[in-house]
C-alpha cells in the first residue's frame, strides 16, 4: 500500500536518507525543509509552522500517514531552542489531525543520544513549560555565554523533547486517537551537521571519547533511514512513548542499569 509521508529536514542527512529510503519503496514524500524541498519553511518561526501545516493539507490532500518530524539544528545558538523543539512540536501537534484519514497514522521524532548529557535546568525548565520567550531568552543567554555554556543548547533541548514524547504519547490526541508516537535518538552519525566535528582522524576519536560507539563506530543517515520507516510503517501498531537510542552503545555504555 503507498503511504503519504512527511519528512521535515528532508535536503540533507538523516532526512535525505529516510525520504529517499521511502520513496525507493514506492511510497509518497513530501519533504520540508529551508531549501530544496517541496515544502520550503522556517520551523523556527511561528510563521513558518503556520505555513507547514497550510502548505501539507495542500499537497497531500488534506490526509497524510506519517510524520517524521526529523528537522533539526546542532548549532550553539538560540535558534536551535527554536527549531529542535517548538519546531518539532509545532509540526507534530499542528499535522497530527491530517492523519485522522490514514488506516495507519504514524509519528516519530528525531532525539538524540545528546538527550543523556546533563541539560540547563534553566533552559530545560522553560521548555518543559512551553514557554517558548523564556525558552529563547535563555539560549539567547548560553549563546551569549559561548563555550561549555553554550554547548549545553543541544542537548538540553533533546532532553526535553524526549521528556515531552514521553508524556504525550499515551494521551488521547495521539495513543487514544491510534497513533503510535515515539523518538529515536541517533549517535553520531555521518552528515553535514556532524562534518566539522568528524573530519580527522584525531577529532573522530575525540568525539568517540565523549560518545562511546563500541558497535561499528560512528554510522550513515541509511541506517538509521530504515529505523524511521519501520517506526513508521504499518508494522508498528504498539511501541509508544519510547525513545529509541540508535547509537552503537553509547546509551548501554554511559547509562548501564540505571535505566532499570
Amino acid at each position: 500500500m503507498v503511504r503519504t509521508y512527511i519528512v521535515t529536514g528532508a535536503a540533507s542527512g538523516i532526512g535525505k536518507a529516510t525520504a529517499q529510503l521511502l520513496t525507493e519503496r514506492g511510497h509518497r514524500v513530501i519533504g520540508v525543509d529551508i531549501r530544496n524541498a517541496e515544502i520550503t519553511v522556517d520551523l523556527s518561526s511561528a510563521a513558518g509552522r503556520e505555513e507547514l501545516v497550510n502548505r501539507v493539507a495542500e499537497l497531500s490532500g488534506g490526509s497524510i500517514d506519517a510524520i517524521i518530524a526529523n528537522a533539526g539544528l546542532a548549532t550553539p545558538t538560540a535558534a536551535t531552542v527554536a527549531v529542535n523543539y517548538f519546531g518539532t512540536i509545532a509540526t507534530l501537534t499542528g499535522l497530527r489531525g491530517l492523519l485522522a484519514g490514514s488506516d495507519a497514522p504514524r509519528a516519530v521524532a528525531t532525539a538524540s543520544m545528546a538527550s543523556l548529557f546533563p541539560p540547563d535546568d534553566l533552559l530545560l525548565q522553560a521548555l518543559t513549560a512551553g514557554d517558548e520567550p523564556a525558552a529563547l531568552a535563555r539560549g539567547a543567554e548560553l549563546e551569549a555565554a559561548g563555550g561549555d555554556a553554550a554547548a549545553l543548547i543541544y542537548g538540553t533541548t533533546k532532553r526535553a523533547l524526549a521528556l515531552w514524547i514521553r508524556r504525550t504519547a499515551s494521551t488521547s490526541d495521539w495513543a487514544g486517537a491510534g497513533i503510535p508516537l515515539n523518538a529515536i535518538a541517533p549517535g553520531v552519525v555521518e552528515t553535514p551537521m556532524t562534518a566539522a566535528m568528524i573530519e580527522t582522524t584525531e577529532a573522530r576519536k575525540s568525539v568517540l571519547e565523549l560518545v562511546p560507539m563500541p558497535l561499528n563506530g560512528i554510522f550513515q543517515p541509511r541506517d538509521v533511514a530504515y529505523l524511521l520507516a519501520w517506526l513508521t510503517s504499518e508494522e508498528n501498531a504498539h511501541l509508544c512513548g519510547q525513545v529509541v537510542f540508535i547509537d552503537g552503545g553509547s546509551d548501554a555504555v554511559i547509562r548501564g542499569d540505571s535505566t532499570w
